[in-house]
């Protein structure tokens, strides 16, 4: 039965304020964001466009929290390509597919403290990471290297590492996206994906890792929004109570916040409109609503908190819920302020466990965000990179200055198009006359002659360095290095994304990840470099 409220309810209005994660734009907090906070917004969400450096974003955040000093701060940091904090350098640590070829569980804990480290001085108290989601599915659009990889059992044990690396530097996780999104050919933010199987299927290869995060305390899950038929054949996981109450809550016992994916994605928008979405999610099941990556302002608040309190007065959501979703907020909130405080006391750190030396992940003045590297970063992706050798074992080192081809695909919405990547400048750094050209499909369809005079004509006489991203998901990538291998069959490939196949060229570098990092430990390895 719906409440016998007002319109202008103020106990319903800070209901709805306090469930709502919206983004901004700017650097600095605009006043409408810090009107709202003590008005009684529970979170805030931060993007790229709101990072210039930590000390930066410390600064932001603190003039957030002197309106309420619990005041949740999240952001999308699970390093490797999909990076904030980085997004104009690059990340200085691998992403979770590097972690996971090494399949070392106390690197994988070192590196997310370290990440920790570097948000907590931020002021983020909540990180939407990491993806433990199985990429079961090798053609998958959106997750790929964001996962640690395609066996369940690595995926599960890594997530726990993660979450314990990163919750020990005072950082709540955030373990993504609920059911599991690795078997999946759709990207969310474009359309509605689905995964097959029975309920015992799904149960075998997508749940573990998510079991495994609730053992090891992640205090925040993000659902995903797309349909898994044996479950709930009509409603995404976002919207679903059989998949977030019955499943989740229920079957696997987690209590914590519980978080949507961007609200505004086409997965669900599509259907119901990003207000609808928003009071389906509430509804459903979910605590907190994200949204902001996109539709980032004021008017955005505006038009979710008047859905929310429309929905109750009408019925169609009842206030116990929206109070349920509020509370778990709080409490979120209250414990998350309360750990942050803690750590800061600590000196930063906070309840490390076992096997995690913080002396590996502290290299002095190396920093997120200044142009340089972590020590426990490099490390870990310089162990990331694996060599097949093809024809010519003989290829590395390079003698002389390469030549430097990189074919570069349209990347999903979670990676910013902005963030630096690739060989050609580490190598430039290491072999200063290194030259290079990026390609895209694009510049390729328009031009018959352009591998000719930009790819090949320059590399005469020089090695050839190939270098692809992904290229088993991108046929015009596969063709256009099928076409530069023979012509020149010494040249030598370095694969950024996830690999697959046999070794191409004289030797194949595979690095699993584009990052700064990655990129530099490929490049070490070309030269003969040592780190």
């Amino acid at each position: 039965m719906a409440p016998s409220a007002s319109s202008s309810d103020p106990t319903l209005e800070h209901l709805a304020h306090s469930v709502l994660q919206p983004g901004f734009e700017g650097t600095t907090a605009p006043d409408w964001v810090r009107r709202r906070v003590s008005e009684g917004l529970g979170s805030v969400v931060l993007f790229s466009r709101n990072i210039e450096s930590i000390e930066q974003v410390a600064r932001l955040t603190a003039s957030l929290r002197a309106e309420n000093p619990d005041l949740i701060v999240a952001i999308d940091e699970e390093a490797g390509d999909v990076t904030r904090l980085e997004a104009w350098t690059g990340s200085s640590r691998p992403g979770n597919l590097a972690l996971g070829a090494v399949d070392d569980i106390d690197l994988t804990e070192r590196v997310a403290h370290d990440i920790g480290r570097d948000l907590h001085a931020a002021g983020v108290s909540l990180n939407f990471a990491p993806s433990a989601d199985v990429n079961s599915n090798p053609l998958n659009p959106v997750i790929g290297v964001r996962s640690f990889g395609s066996r369940t059992d690595l995926v599960s044990r890594h997530t726990a590492a993660w979450i314990r690396g990163l919750q020990s530097a005072g950082v709540a996780a955030c373990a993504k996206h609920f059911p599991g999104h690795g078997d999946t050919v759709v990207d969310s933010h474009y359309g509605l994906p689905q995964i097959q199987g029975s309920a015992e299927e799904i149960a075998l290869t997508a749940l573990p890792p998510f079991i495994a995060a609730t053992e090891a305390g992640v205090r925040a899950v993000m659902t995903a929004h797309l349909l898994a038929p044996a479950y709930d054949p009509d409603l995404p996981a976002t919207l679903s109570p059989r998949i977030l109450v019955d499943l989740l809550r229920g079957e696997l016992g987690f209590d914590g916040l519980l978080v949507t994916d961007g609200i505004e994605m086409g997965a669900v928008t599509d259907r119901y409109g990003i207000d609808g979405a928003t009071v389906r999610a509430v509804a459903g099941g979910v605590d907190a609503v994200c949204v902001g990556g996109e539709s980032a302002g004021e008017e955005t608040v505006d038009l979710l908190a008047t859905a929310l309190v429309k929905a109750v007065l009408d019925g169609t959501l009842p206030e116990e819920r929206l109070a349920e979703a509020s509370t778990r907020v709080r409490d979120f909130a209250a414990w998350s302020g309360e750990r942050s405080r803690a750590v800061t006391a600590a000196g930063g750190d906070f309840g490390v466990g076992p096997g995690v030396d913080i002396s590996l992940s502290m290299g002095a003045g190396q920093r997120a965000g200044t142009g340089r590297v972590t020590d426990i970063g490099l490390v870990a992706a310089r162990r990331a990179v694996h060599v097949r050798h093809g024809a010519g074992t003989a290829a590395l080192p390079l003698v002389g200055s390469p030549h430097v081809v990189e074919l570069s695909p349209t990347m999903n919405l979670a990676v910013d198009g902005r963030t630096p990547w690739g060989v050609a400048q580490p190598l430039r750094d290491l072999r200063p006359g290194t030259t290079s050209i990026r390609l895209t499909e694009p510049e390729l369809a328009h031009s018959t002659h352009l591998l000719e005079r930009e790819a090949l004509a320059p590399a005469t006489g020089r090695a050839l360095v190939v270098v692809v991203r992904d290229a088993a998901r991108h046929r015009w990538m596969t063709d256009t290095l099928t076409r530069l291998l023979r012509s020149r069959p010494d040249a030598l490939v370095v694969e950024m994304g996830v690999p697959s196949g046999d070794a191409l060229g004289a030797a194949h570098l595979i690095t699993h990840g584009a990052t700064r990092v990655s990129g530099i430990a490929a490049a070490e390895l070309l030269v003969g470099a040592t780190g």
